[in-house]
């Protein structure tokens, strides 16, 4: 086992619940909007046609095909007209308002907070994160912002996981390839990424299938202490 000094961490899906989060978000604009008058039958549909396009947009977003200002304004607009709803106006209102809230929320993945707990003092730890800049607002609300040195977005960096450049912006943080480990839920993004920059990685597969490719595997945060120790 490598002796590593800095611990990378993806956001999103890996110490942020997104989806939890998120979902409680999409359930309060259906209710606060009164898009059932509208003609989105249930918070629940709509959480369904929005999650299916906005997955869709973010693959454009990652790979540069997409600007984040056309996503925020698309992502909402294509949601609606699926349910034969064209305004404009309720789809950027929606976006706007979807923005204010969401990074907000505190809902962790099993076991985050605990895990930072256990490392802290012993690594220096940072988030490398294909998110928006809202990312810190994510980890302050959410109580976990003090436990890392260098938050770095895709914008930040000018650059997207897969895409080597991200990771060469976060050795800002002093870090070497050989003392740094990343830590991610993606395969493509987190894992693929990684190997190309030349680091080690763990790809914490707790929703997905474990990536073969990758240097370790855990599927519950208490195997990565254990995994450090060697």
């Amino acid at each position: 086992m490598m002796a590593y000094k800095h611990l990378f961490f993806d956001a999103d899906h890996t110490l942020w619940d997104f989806a939890g989060n998120s979902r409680a978000t999409l359930r309060e604009l259906h209710e606060a909007h009164a898009l059932a008058d509208d003609g989105v039958p249930d918070a629940e549909a709509f959480i369904e046609v929005y999650e299916e396009i906005n997955h869709a947009m973010w693959g454009q977003y990652t790979n540069g095909r997409m600007p984040k200002e056309v996503l925020r304004v698309l992502r909402f607009r294509n949601t609606l007209a699926r349910f034969g709803v064209k305004e404009n106006g309720l789809a950027a209102t929606l976006g706007r308002d979807y923005l204010g809230s969401c990074p907000r929320k505190t809902l962790l993945m099993p076991g985050a907070m605990d895990l930072l707990h256990s490392l802290h003092g012993s690594y220096k730890m940072h988030i490398i994160t294909n998110g928006f800049d809202e990312v810190q607002c994510e980890t302050e609300n959410s109580g976990i912002g003090g436990f890392f040195e260098v938050v770095l977005s895709s914008e930040k960096a000018g650059a997207s996981k897969p895409d080597g450049r991200i990771f060469w912006a976060a050795r800002r943080s002093g870090a070497m390839v050989l003392d740094s480990l990343m830590i991610g839920d993606n395969a493509d993004a987190d894992m693929a990424g990684a190997r190309r920059a030349g680091w080690d990685h763990v790809h914490y597969a707790a929703e997905t299938d474990p990536d073969p490719e990758a240097t370790y595997r855990i599927t519950h945060w208490c195997e990565l202490p254990d995994l450090l120790r060697g």
